[in-house]
């Protein structure tokens, strides 16, 4: 189903009279509202003074091309759509006109239904694009700084207020990335601890030699270099929470202290034979099976179940992909106002690869991906092109059935033709035909 407004208005650019008035005829009688200019300077007064939702410019006109009506509407319209159309069509020009943020590109001569079919996927990008503005707009609960509308994520939610209204421990599982410290954040500032510490620990970032002083502290003497005595981690925490994140990464002798605190709140200093009494909710999370390392011998069964209290599985990004763009438009405001740059839009064809991707590494690599993308673009659209091979030649572009298989087959040619700055031989390798063939495939299409 193609999205589009009730009305659409749509700008052409062109410097052939005749051309202008038999695009004009064509489109309003499919209902459009359509606006005329003769060139690039007649177009820019038009946009500043009315709201045009589609730019059909021509490629080759005098004194200003489209091209730079393109880089003009890109940089300065982020709400209008732009489609690009040329007597001149080369796969050169296609791949600038695309890189500048021509969505569609369409040679002469077309039939109307080809014109009508590019200005129908022109609205299509359009209304999603909006969509995916206006969700970034939408406010997430500040209170968690976690982002996500899905539904697996509303579990999450209901989980950690669930969590934060008792004193059991929890353990918060998942992959790595997924934002299992976050979750346990929320839980304490939920929490009737807020006001106490927050004390987050990597028990796999700490040599095992140090992670019980680090732990529970050591008093002047207890080992060389111990001149002075130090309160650990679990000191600090007093009368909040520790987030002992990696928990099934510590020796079961580690193993065996922990279970120590758990059951009677008390620590042991490195060197000291007196306890401490602990104020302390305990907040556990691990990326491994804690059940399977129990069978295997490698995780203390009696620290587990002292553990297994609450658990909140956080959801891997491949299955909440409806938060994708959420969270893409999230960390792209996050860093274009740490560098001071202007926030980008995402073209579609990105959309379609960030949607479509695995993302192994979670929440994590998305806003990774977001912050290279930020300091790095060089312009105000983010392209497929301008994101890494893997999700460039793994997108699935899913746009319905409608299309014929030549249709399918161009749109991929384009796209790894875009993806490889115009380069015909390396797009033929990766299409796995030879350049003749490559040659002859686009030479129909035009």
């Amino acid at each position: 189903m193609t999205l589009q407004p009730a009305v659409g208005s749509i700008l052409i650019v062109d410097d052939a009279p005749d051309t202008l008035e038999v695009l004009q005829r064509n489109l309003t009688t499919h209902g459009y509202r359509v606006f005329t200019a003769i060139g690039v300077p007649e177009a820019i007064d038009i946009l500043e003074n009315t709201a045009i939702d589609l730019v059909i410019t021509d490629y080759k006109m005098p004194r200003i091309s489209g091209l730079d009506l393109v880089r003009h509407v890109r940089e300065n319209l982020k709400n209008t759509e732009v489609m690009m159309i040329t007597g001149y069509a080369t796969i050169e020009g296609a791949v600038r006109a695309v890189k500048s943020g021509a969505e569609e590109y369409l040679a002469k001569p077309f039939t109307d239904a080809e014109l009508l079919e590019a200005v129908h996927r022109s609205f299509d990008k359009l209304c999603r694009r909006r969509a995916g503005s206006e969700l970034s707009k939408l406010s997430t609960d500040a209170l968690y700084g976690l982002v996500g509308r899905s539904k697996v994520m509303r579990e999450v939610y209901r989980a950690i207020e669930k969590a934060a209204s008792t004193t059991a421990t929890v353990v918060i599982t998942g992959e790595s990335g997924t934002g299992k410290e976050l979750v346990a954040r929320a839980i304490h500032y939920r929490s009737a601890r807020a006001a106490g510490p927050f004390v987050p620990v990597n028990c796999g970032g700490i040599p095992e030699g140090l992670l019980e002083s680090e732990l529970f502290g050591h008093v002047k003497g207890a080992f060389t270099g111990a001149t002075e005595s130090r309160a650990g981690f679990f000191q600090t925490a007093d009368k909040g929470s520790i987030f002992l994140d990696e928990i099934g990464e510590p020796t079961v002798s580690m193993q065996a202290k922990l279970l120590r605190v758990l059951q009677d709140r008390k620590v042991y200093m490195v060197g000291d034979t007196r306890p401490r009494d602990v104020d302390v909710r305990i907040i556990a999370a691990t990326n491994k099976d804690l059940q399977l390392m129990v069978e295997r011998g490698q995780f203390r069964e009696d620290l587990f179940y002292r553990l297994n209290v609450i658990v909140i599985n956080v959801p891997p990004l491949r299955d909440r992909r409806e938060d994708i763009m959420l969270l893409a438009h999230h960390f792209a405001d996050k860093f274009a106002k740490e560098f001071k740059n202007q926030i980008p839009h995402f073209s579609a064809r990105a959309i379609d690869a960030l949607q479509s991707y695995e993302w192994p590494g979670n929440v994590r690599e998305l806003e990774n991906l977001i912050q290279r993308t930020i300091v790095m673009g060089d312009s105000q659209v983010v392209d497929i092109s301008d994101l890494p091979s893997p999700m460039r030649f793994s997108v699935c572009f899913v746009k319905g059935l409608e299309r014929t298989l030549a249709e399918v087959e161009m749109e991929h040619i384009q796209n790894v033709l875009a993806a490889v700055d115009g380069n015909k031989t390396r797009a033929a390798a990766i299409l796995g035909i030879d350049r003749k063939t490559l040659h002859g495939k686009l030479k129909d299409r035009s």
